[in-house]
């Protein structure tokens, strides 16, 4: 059975090509650009992919409007983002879910590399997507800085499978400033949480038995300890292994950290005020 592709871009000439040669075997590869300033439509558009532009506003607003808004040749959609690949493995799983037709979607694990290399250990894998979707039964809701899934007519699979995801394919440079948006907007979040009741209902989640959701309790609970960058770069150099994962998991996980200091840097400076998101853009 057959599924469109989805790939969400703004200014990835850099990714685009590998990211569309990945989906070979796919008939219908849609492009939702955000009017880049490179090469990335022309060369979208060389490798016969189709193109739709379209002002973005959010990694949940843009997946839900493909949905609603792009004719798209088949029911079943799998959302890809420029700097990550499919694999014959994966498309072969998704093709097999889409035939069953028993779910709404399929999460879908990260498989991330990093200089080189899988960081197994610590990028804490799997950590699980809402990626392929059918149309009408379940949407997107923005969270921090990406999206999760909302709430599914029928229940959401679990794929074995992961895409692969090359986190710094455009240089360290590109991942910390994107990161310096995405740490504004976790602030964001951290605040509201805290003036709301969340972290209440994230308090009793920790023990429930779905572990995508205990994580997402875990980190609502967790933003409120103290000394979070040292506890970050312990949870997953010690706790979770990053240790094996060599020279490019200590990178990794010192890099994670000083993610935590800057967010923490937002809160102090934001304190006592609520901290507007960040205006985004697809993996920039």
């Amino acid at each position: 059975m057959k599924f469109s592709v989805v790939i969400l871009t703004r200014d990835e000439a850099v990714n685009i090509r590998p990211a569309l040669e990945s989906c070979g075997g796919i008939d219908d590869v849609v492009v939702l650009d955000s009017f880049s300033t490179d090469a990335t439509v022309e060369i979208a558009r060389s490798c016969g992919a189709r193109v739709v532009q379209r002002v973005f506003d959010s990694f949940a607003g843009q997946r839900n409007d493909a949905l609603d808004s792009i004719a798209l040749h088949h029911s079943w959609v799998f959302f890809l983002d420029a700097d990550e690949r499919f694999t014959p493995a994966l498309q072969a799983e998704c093709s097999a879910i889409v035939a069953a037709d028993a779910v709404s979607g399929g999460m879908v694990a990260s498989k991330t590399l990093f200089m080189g290399r899988w960081i197994r250990h610590a990028s804490q894998y799997p950590v699980y997507q809402l990626r392929l979707v059918k149309r009408g039964e379940v949407r997107f809701e923005q969270a921090g800085h990406g999206q999760r899934e909302g709430a599914s007519r029928r229940p959401l699979a679990r794929l074995r499978e992961p895409y692969v995801h090359d986190i710094a394919s455009k240089g360290l440079a590109e991942w910390m400033e994107r990161h310096i948006r995405y740490a504004r907007d976790e602030a964001a979040v951290i605040l509201a949480n805290r003036r709301g009741s969340a972290w209440r209902t994230a308090v009793c989640e920790l023990w429930h038995i779905d572990p995508i959701r205990r994580r997402r309790a875990l980190k609502i609970v967790a933003a409120c300890l103290p000394m979070r960058p040292a506890l970050r770069f312990l949870s997953l150099y010690l706790f979770s292994g990053g240790f094996l994962d060599g020279v490019p998991g200590l990178v990794y996980c010192r890099l994670m950290a000083q993610y935590e200091a800057m967010i923490q840097a937002f809160l102090r400076f934001e304190a006592g005020t609520t901290v507007p998101p960040a205006t985004m853009s697809p993996r920039s």
